[in-house]
């Protein structure tokens, strides 16, 4: 039985399917590129995309020669990927449900598990990675790329407070050492991370989210906040309101042990 934050969370990704599937951020291939640089795969690797929501990672695997099961709990998101990847064939499964179900375990065990801008939506991030360290054999690989924040708790919690504002289905975003750590302390060796900043066009973002208070407002709270890592405004001489990020991308690998 789903928990309600999970019907949160998928009631929100189907309202927003059709816009985040088409959002820079999301589509970039040069963004796509790198994340397939760090997570740096063997040849024709069984991969768990958790949280594959349209498929836009899972085809850029395929691309790359490996193998993937897809998982969303979106079933509007599920529908987009498989009409996506469909030209892959049997190279490809995707499955509506969490990573907590006991479908991905039927395909198990992974040579690598990913997961892209999926972190920020879990309530517990230790079960989270914990869950797909189980689920890799001996030797595979772990990724998690994701928008981090601000070690400062001043501007931490100023950062998530936006965040909340503009989409009720965000929970926390992690410092670029907690992604380090979530691997550490999930068994994963030869932990390493790289961050890039990316730039978010604050009316694209907020109108593919899910937001609990009007616009104005939220655009007023966002040119009010302190200086802060991972998300940094600056209005533009036409009014816009440039918004630079910084995603880090977290890599990985399990003990033999």
């Amino acid at each position: 039985m789903p928990s309600s934050h999970d019907r949160a969370v998928a009631s929100a990704f189907d309202a927003q399917a059709d816009q985040f599937e088409r959002a820079p951020v999301q589509t970039d291939p040069a963004a796509l590129a790198r994340l397939l640089e760090v997570a740096d795969l063997e040849p024709e690797s069984l991969v768990l995309d958790v949280g594959c929501g349209p498929g836009l990672v899972a085809e850029a695997l395929l691309e790359a020669g490996h193998s993937v099961v897809g998982i969303d709990l979106s079933t509007e998101m599920i529908a987009r990927a498989r009409r996506r990847c469909e030209r892959f064939g049997d190279r490809v499964v995707f499955l509506v449900g969490s990573l907590q179900d006991p479908q991905p375990a039927e395909f198990a065990p992974f040579d690598a598990c990913l997961s892209r801008y999926v972190l920020h939506h879990i309530h517990d991030p230790m079960l989270f990675v914990a869950r797909q360290a189980a689920l890799l054999r001996s030797g595979g690989v772990l990724v998690l790329s994701d928008q981090t924040t601000d070690p400062s708790p001043e501007s931490r919690s100023w950062h998530q407070g936006v965040e909340r504002l503009r989409d009720h289905s965000h929970t926390s975003h992690a410092t670029p050492g907690e992604l380090a750590d979530l691997l550490t302390v999930s068994g994963m060796e030869s932990v390493h991370m790289q961050e890039e900043t990316f730039v978010l066009d604050f009316d694209e973002w907020f109108d593919r989210g899910s937001p609990q208070r009007e616009k104005a407002f939220v655009r007023h709270v966002v040119l009010s906040g302190p200086p802060t890592h991972g998300f940094r405004p600056q209005e533009q001489t036409d009014g816009r309101i440039r918004i630079e990020c910084w995603r880090a991308t977290a890599r990985g690998v399990k003990s033999g042990r």
